[in-house]
């Protein structure tokens, strides 16, 4: 018989601001991590501080702002007008305390709850505010979130403005690291939307003279099949192409907040673009076919914005304001004025544009048959229940992608086989390979339905019609760590990039780490990842360790792998630099040889003693 619990007054608690942020971070920026990923939590707090920020620019008040990152610590200047010296202390320890409720100072800003830096407060070790306005200062020091130093207000001769200073409580945080590739991006995100301000990220200047028009240029892979389409009026703002890719790429801002997972604004855009191109032709062209290969960003600001979770990736509004038009009746008029207009004028753009779309539709007719064809071999190759062992609970209740489910790609059967014993079947799915996939690179999308892995992947991952149906937050692949592995990792993000780049630069790709060695003796069993951590774990245990090498995941049982895919599972994302070319280094890596891969392999090339025997196609095949 269970044991029965009193309920009484002791049961019930009341916490302070800091405390329930303490024990529930989640709650207020989203996911912890250790820094690996560009949505991990001290990237949240970075962004919660820079907000405010930009909010003062936005609302006519400082063209710079100072990042300086060190040693895990973070300091924020700008030089807006400074917090109100009076309420300084509030600011940043009072929930639902701040300016922004007053819309007449913040008019159509994204920090509306009152929550942003007390959160980075309660979360940080150590944060300082410091306010500099109409002469004089105030600042204030915490420790957890607790007031340990309030200073009076003094003269001073600095420029108005605020300045921040944390550094994230290594207890919640454990073992954090910026990574400057995400940061620059975060603040490349905000100069792009704010023309005028300039960012420096440890005194290297960041500013965009042409907005988003500037942002697609920088990311685009490849050539833009036609000019970019710049048009920027009132509280939007557009820039799109269409390139040679695959797939849909659209990034979406919302009063210069980045919204990776779109939102109502998102869906109001992609819905009114297909209206006004099928009007401006006076064709009936499928929506597939208009936006297959749309390369574009689209920045809208709303009033008192409401966003579905306190981290703001995705927009819940449905109107630009309280007394506003509804956001797809707004999108269509800018829209069908601008865009239309525009078109009208730049008859070549014009002409550029309707050739991809028929080339679209040509190709998705020639796709038809085998389509369908594919369709059937996957349905009578069982693949939910052979090639993809899926998870209870990868869609919720209302049929979308549930945030903590994760995929693993793995080759062969023994591999498949340990990681599906050892995996958590709630949240974690496995789909095996059979053998080493096909170089896709260069080739057109029919081989993704002609060839069985491919279409079998697709199928498992539902992304044959856009990444809007996709079953799984993470895709992690889970190879050897040898060269076999290794060159089934390069020809599955091949495949990823040429069909489906929409999937690695929105963050869902990973490769996970396995173990290289264990350490062991009686007592402990230490897993490495390197032979830095080797020596350690050997120092640790003693002379009389045993050292295993492991040379592929099927060596490892079940009962190990545990440790791996659980909460210290290790997993690097792919990331595609700012400045990378996707379709020159795939080109460079995975297309015909030439004499510059070869002087590339000849200067990286890195043989252990184990591996000396492997052939040369392989040695070159690691390079890679």
């Amino acid at each position: 018989m269970a044991e029965q619990v009193s309920y009484t007054e002791d049961n019930i608690k009341s916490l302070s601001w800091k405390e329930h942020i303490r024990m529930r971070p989640g709650m207020y920026i989203g996911k912890l991590g250790d820094g690996k990923d560009a949505d991990d939590g001290i990237y949240v707090l970075l962004k919660e501080v820079v907000d405010n920020s930009i909010d003062e620019h936005t609302m006519g008040n400082g063209k710079t702002i100072e990042v300086k990152i060190k040693d895990g610590e973070v300091r924020i200047r700008d030089y807006g007008r400074g917090i109100p010296l009076g309420k300084v202390v509030d600011c940043v320890s009072k929930i639902n305390t701040g300016g922004k409720y007053d819309s007449r100072a913040f008019k159509k800003s994204v920090g509306l709850n009152g929550v942003g830096t007390k959160a980075v407060n309660a979360l940080s070790q150590e944060f300082a505010v410091e306010s500099f306005r109409n002469s004089e200062a105030k600042k204030a020091i915490f420790h957890l979130g607790e007031l340990i130093e309030d200073s009076p207000i003094e003269a001073t001769s600095k420029r108005t403005g605020t300045k921040i200073t944390f550094r994230p409580d290594p207890e919640i945080f454990k073992t954090y690291k910026y990574r400057m590739e995400h940061v620059e991006k975060l603040l490349w995100n905000y100069v792009y939307l704010n023309t005028g301000l300039s960012i420096y990220l440890n005194g290297e200047k960041f500013t965009s003279e042409n907005g988003l028009q500037d942002l697609l240029e920088s990311s685009m892979d490849g050539n833009p099949r036609y000019p970019i389409i710049h048009l920027k009026k009132g509280d939007m703002e557009l820039a799109v192409t269409h390139s040679d890719a695959y797939g849909e790429d659209i990034q979406s801002f919302v009063n210069g907040q980045y919204t990776p997972q779109g939102g109502t604004h998102q869906a109001a855009f992609r819905e009114s673009y297909v209206r006004v191109i099928r009007d401006f032709f006076g064709k009936d062209y499928d929506t597939s076919d208009v936006r297959s290969g749309i390369v574009c960003a689209v920045s809208v600001k709303v009033e008192e914005p409401v966003f579905e979770s306190q981290t703001k990736t995705k927009l819940g509004s449905t109107d630009m304001g309280p007394d506003g038009p509804t956001l797809k009746t707004f999108m269509f008029d800018f829209l069908k004025r601008e865009l239309d207009n525009f078109l009208h004028r730049n008859p070549e753009t014009a002409q550029a544009l309707q050739a991809r779309i028929i080339q679209n539709e040509r190709e998705r007719k020639d796709l038809a048959g085998i389509k369908k064809l594919a369709r059937a071999r996957a349905k009578k190759a069982s693949l939910h229940n052979k090639k993809l062992r899926d998870c209870r609970v990868h869609l919720n209740e209302k049929k979308v992608r549930n945030e903590d489910s994760t995929l693993f790609i793995t080759e062969g059967d023994s591999a498949s086989g340990s990681i599906t014993k050892a995996r958590d079947v709630v949240s974690q799915a496995v789909f095996s390979l059979k053998g080493k996939p096909l170089n896709c690179h260069g080739l057109t999308k029919k081989v993704v339905y002609q060839n069985e892995e491919f279409n079998l992947l697709q199928s498992a991952l539902n992304i044959e019609d856009g990444l809007d149906n996709l079953r799984y937050n993470k895709v992690v692949i889970a190879t050897d760590a040898d060269v076999d592995g290794m060159h089934i990792r390069l020809l599955l993000i091949t495949f990823f990039l040429q069909f489906f780049p929409d999937l690695v630069k929105r963050g869902h790709l990973y490769v996970l780490q396995t173990p290289l060695f264990r350490v062991r003796n009686k007592k402990e069993t230490i897993y490495c990842y390197d032979d830095e951590e080797k020596r350690a774990a050997m120092n640790k245990i003693g002379a009389r360790a045993e050292i295993t090498r492991f040379k592929g995941l099927g060596e490892i049982s079940p009962d190990e792998f545990s440790h791996f895919i659980g909460e210290e599972m290790r997993i690097d994302p792919v990331v595609v630099g700012r400045d990378a070319n996707v379709q020159d280094m795939l080109s460079f890596f995975m297309g015909k040889n030439t004499p510059d891969r070869q002087k590339f392999i000849i200067d990286n090339l890195r043989i252990e003693k184990d591996d000396a025997e492997e052939s040369e196609e392989e040695q070159e095949e690691l390079a890679v």
